[in-house]
């Protein structure tokens, strides 16, 4: 019975260490750059500069199959898979939707880079653009994410912006911060375009 006490105590020590390490690795990751324009209860306004992005596009409607399968291929373009075999630094977050009838998960490149410095990927499903500059919506939620807890806080801000009359555009997105070995201390977010104007009139 010691013996066993002994194990689950060494065992819990190597667990919570290895969390300490993963959430200091984690602050230490280059976060894409945006600007809190206004606080909200439920939700806050966030202007993102434009950003150079690696993305895969799928036919999957679970954030599970497309964290799987878009994971892989986005992380072997990173860890290599291009043209000139370069490392790519890791950056958070990850963005993720699920369409109708096409899904995406895009990768964030580090700052300094852009379509012209990039390599090109290996694997042809890994496509490089940039996104525009644009104001969004976001909420954040804390755990591991769901297709059911994604759905919840969809809704949640959704009716947030239309009690504040604020119009959105476009996807709702989903943004994952944490690898998915990191137990505590994990940030989750849903954003959406919105229109600007709106921001100004309701001053």
């Amino acid at each position: 019975m010691k013996i066993t006490l002994i194990v689950i105590g060494i065992i819990s020590l190597i667990i919570v260490i290895i969390q300490i390490y993963t959430s200091m690795a984690t602050n230490k990751t280059e976060s894409q750059a945006y600007k809190v324009i206004q606080t909200e209860k439920e939700f806050e306004i966030r202007y993102y500069p434009k950003a150079t992005m690696a993305m895969i596009t799928s036919d999957v409607k679970s954030y599970k199959e497309l964290g799987s399968t878009g994971f892989r291929k986005l992380a072997g373009y990173i860890f290599g898979g291009n043209k000139d075999q370069k490392q790519i630094a890791m950056t958070s977050p990850v963005h993720m939707h699920i369409g109708d009838s096409v899904s995406t998960m895009s990768f964030v490149m580090p700052a300094g880079y852009n379509q012209d410095n990039l390599p090109i990927p290996n694997n042809s499903d890994v496509t490089i653009s940039t996104s525009p500059d644009e104001y969004v919506a976001a909420i954040q939620f804390g755990g591991f994410s769901s297709n059911e807890n994604v759905k919840q806080q969809t809704a949640m801000l959704e009716n947030a912006l239309k009690e504040k009359h604020i119009s959105y555009y476009g996807n709702f997105r989903y943004l994952g911060y944490n690898p998915p070995y990191q137990l505590f201390g994990r940030r989750n977010e849903i954003i959406v375009s919105i229109n600007y104007n709106d921001i100004i009139q309701n001053k």
